[in-house]
C-alpha cells in the first residue's frame, strides 16, 4: 500500500510523534493506522514526542575509561529535573550510553543516534532512547559524546558533584607510575574547579586575541582617565591585561589550586612530577563537560502560577 503525504500527517497529529517515524510505522504496517499507533507506543515515540518540547537541562555528565586507561569518553545525557537525574535507573541508562559511545565510530550526535543500539540491535539508539522517555516520564536528550584515545601514555578522569561535570585529561608520558597518575587526576580536578578553554596559550588564535584587544582599547578609550595616556602606555596597558587574561583561561598557565605557595602553575607543576620520576610529561588536551551548559532553563514561579490558577 502506498504511504501518503496525508496519512503520514493524520498519524503524526494523533501521535505527536516526528514526520519520519510516522512514515516508518505507517511502513512497517503497511498503512494500518490503528496497528502504526501501536508500533509508535511500542517503541515509546509517541510519548517520546509529545514531551520533545519540555526543557531538559539537567542530567548526568559522565566519563567511562578503558582498563588500560589508553581510551575514554565523556557523555552527556539530559533529563528535565534533577530528581530523575539522581534516579537510579537514569544513571544506569547513560552508563550503557557511555557504553555505547566508547565503541561507536559515529563522528556526530546525529550519526551516534542512528546506529543500533549495543543492549538491544533491534533498535537505533535514538529509538532506545524514546523508550527510557516513556519509561521515566521525562523528555530525555543525548546532548554529546566524545572520545580521546592515547597510546603514548594515558587518559586521566575526573566527575565532581555525582555528574554535574565530567573531565577527561590526554597525558603523553614515557613512565606510568601512581605519582604520575595522582598528578593527571589533580590536573583534572584542576580542569573542573578552573574552567579553562584552551591547554596552552599555543592553542589561542589570533583572531581571539585581536578581538580581546579590540575590547580592552574600547574600554580604555572609554575610560576619561585612562583614555589620555600616551598611545606606548595604552598598548602596553593592553599587552598587561591580555597576558593576564591568558594566565586564566590557558589551562597550563593557570595557578595550580593545590600550590603551597599559591604561585605555582599548573605546567611548573607537571614539570615538577616529570623531574621528581624522571619522565617526560606532556599533557595534550582536556575535555569538560558541565550538565547543560548554555541550555536556557525554564525559570518557574510557582507562587504566581498558584495565584493565575486560584483567579488572584
Amino acid at each position: 500500500m502506498a504511504i501518503t503525504a496525508g496519512m503520514v500527517k493524520e498519524l503524526r497529529e494523533m501521535t505527536g510523534a516526528g514526520m519520519m517515524d510516522c512514515k516508518k510505522a505507517l511502513t512497517a504496517t503497511e498503512g494500518d493506522m490503528d496497528k502504526a499507533i501501536e508500533w509508535l507506543r511500542e517503541k515509546g515515540l509517541a510519548t517520546a514526542q509529545k514531551k520533545a518540547g519540555r526543557i531538559a537541562a539537567e542530567g548526568i555528565a559522565m566519563v567511562l575509561v578503558s582498563e588500560d586507561s589508553k581510551k575514554a569518553v565523556a557523555v552527556e545525557v539530559n533529563a528535565e529535573t534533577d530528581f530523575v537525574a539522581k534516579n537510579e535507573k537514569f544513571q544506569g541508562y547513560v552508563a550503557q550510553v557511555a557504553e555505547q559511545a566508547m565503541e561507536t565510530s559515529a563522528a556526530d550526535i546525529d550519526a551516534f543516534l542512528a546506529e543500533p543500539w549495543k543492549f538491544d540491535t533491534t533498535k537505533t539508539v535514538n529509538e532506545a532512547l524514546a523508550a527510557q522517555i516513556a519509561v521515566i516520564g521525562e523528555n530525555m536528550n543525548i546532548r554529546r559524546f566524545v572520545q580521546v584515545t592515547e597510546e603514548n601514555g594515558f587518559v586521566a578522569s575526573y566527575t565532581h558533584m555525582g555528574g554535574k561535570i565530567g573531565v577527561l585529561v590526554d597525558v603523553v608520558t614515557d613512565v606510568v607510575n601512581d605519582e604520575i597518575k595522582e598528578m593527571a587526576k589533580n590536573v583534572a580536578m584542576q580542569v573542573a574547579a578552573l574552567k579553562p578553554l584552551y591547554t596552552s596559550d599555543a592553542e589561542v588564535s589570533e583572531d581571539y586575541i585581536a578581538h580581546e584587544k579590540e575590547i580592552l582599547l574600547a574600554q580604555i578609550m572609554n575610560d576619561p582617565k585612562e583614555s589620555q595616556k600616551p598611545e606606548k602606555v595604552i598598548q602596553g596597558m593592553i599587552q598587561g591585561r591580555i597576558k593576564k587574561e591568558l594566565k586564566e583561561i590557558c589551562l597550563l598557565d593557570q595557578v595550580y589550586v593545590k600550590a603551597e605557595d599559591g604561585k605555582q602553575s599548573v605546567g611548573q607543576y607537571v614539570a615538577q612530577v616529570a623531574k621528581a620520576n624522571g619522565a617526560n610529561i606532556t599533557i595534550k588536551g582536556f575535555v569538560r563537560y558541565e550538565t547543560g551548559e548554555g541550555i536556557e532553563k525554564k525559570q518557574e514561579d510557582f507562587a504566581a502560577e498558584v495565584a493565575k490558577q486560584m483567579g488572584m
